[in-house]
């Protein structure tokens, strides 16, 4: 599949736009591909965002060139531990696999002029997807809770039941002791 386009949620586009537009220059050498990624992503809301898709804090195993497969979470580089378990998009393959479809690959070109391939292989684990799975198991619940769970069911016979009065003289005033 081409990197013919990207699908990014609205945090993360905004967090590429920020990365842009940073005053202190410190995404200068992955600035092409920051905008590259802006031109070309189609964005949606965090709800609408389809399974397989890498978005950051989604869990998602790539290749580079063929080469073994890894497994990394992606993040936006201000968690540090543990080592090895996060891969930033302040990096090239980070911030490469942003926004890819399970199966969908792209080039890189290094600074040297040499290109790698990543190939993003599953989406491990996705944010969005498992908070549209909480949100219906919750609402299946809240179904469930409004249910009554008793039930009155009126007498079969149809006829009204005598009526005892509350006072001995058989009179329902229950007259001036009741003040």
């Amino acid at each position: 599949m081409l990197d013919d386009h990207f699908i990014l949620t609205t945090k993360d586009f905004s967090i590429l736009e920020a990365m842009a537009d940073d005053p202190r220059g410190r995404y200068q050498l992955l600035l092409p591909l920051i905008r590259r990624k802006i031109a070309k992503a189609v964005v949606v809301f965090r709800e609408d965002l389809p399974d397989g898709i890498a978005s950051i804090n989604s869990r998602v195993s790539f290749r580079v060139n063929g080469s073994a497969r890894d497994t990394r979470v992606l993040s936006t580089g201000q968690v540090t531990a543990p080592i090895g378990m996060f891969l930033s998009i302040t990096t090239t393959r980070g911030l490469s696999l942003l926004g890819l479809t399970e199966g969908q690959d792209m080039a890189l070109t290094d600074p040297n002029g040499l290109e790698d391939r990543i190939l993003l292989e599953k989406v491990e684990y996705q944010p969005e997807a498992s908070l549209r799975e909480r949100r219906a198991l919750n609402k299946a619940t809240n179904a469930l809770r409004q249910k009554p769970l008793l039930r009155i069911v009126s007498s079969g016979t149809g006829q009204a039941r005598h009526k005892v009065p509350a006072t001995p003289d058989a009179t329902d005033d229950p007259g001036p002791s009741a003040a």
